[in-house]
């Protein structure tokens, strides 16, 4: 798996993971890499902060005024970014993987026991079907069924 810091044609920065560069830049030619704020396919890779490790010893934890030591925050992304961010990965999903409707736990055994060809594949099954599944070792992700007005 390969990280890439990338920005959009908006200045918006966010991250991507991809197989390999080659996966990025198949994904990029087709337009499949979005920016997760404004859905923009105008994405560029852009460098990356990397950590180098030293020799020096640790900075002392800062605390507040109260004795309590400090700590880094995160703010969540506004729903608009989390629905665009959602949108881009079911994209993602939809677009490189076969639809096996409701044969999804027969197909997801076969390709396990290697009967049918390693790919991935998306379909619907039941929850004693998941937990089947999972039971025999075989990694499934359960998402919510979407509407195409729903990617829009």
């Amino acid at each position: 798996m390969i990280i890439y810091d990338l920005s959009c044609d908006n200045d918006h920065r966010f991250e991507g993971w991809f197989r390999s560069a080659d996966d990025f830049e198949a994904q990029l030619e087709r337009r499949i890499v979005l920016c997760p704020q404004c859905d923009s396919a105008n994405v560029r890779r852009v460098p990356s902060a990397v950590a180098i490790g030293g020799s020096h010893q640790p900075e002392p934890t800062p605390t507040s005024g109260n004795g309590r030591v400090s700590t880094a925050t995160a703010l969540m992304p506004a729903g608009e970014q989390v629905a665009a961010a959602y949108r881009q990965l079911v994209r993602a999903i939809m677009d490189n993987s076969e639809d096996v409707g409701d044969a999804f736990a027969d197909e997801a055994r076969k390709i396990h026991y290697n009967e049918a060809p390693e790919r991935s594949i998306r379909g619907q099954a039941t929850a004693d079907e998941c937990e089947a599944l999972r039971d025999e070792g075989i990694e499934i992700m359960n998402l919510p069924e979407l509407k195409d007005e729903d990617l829009q």
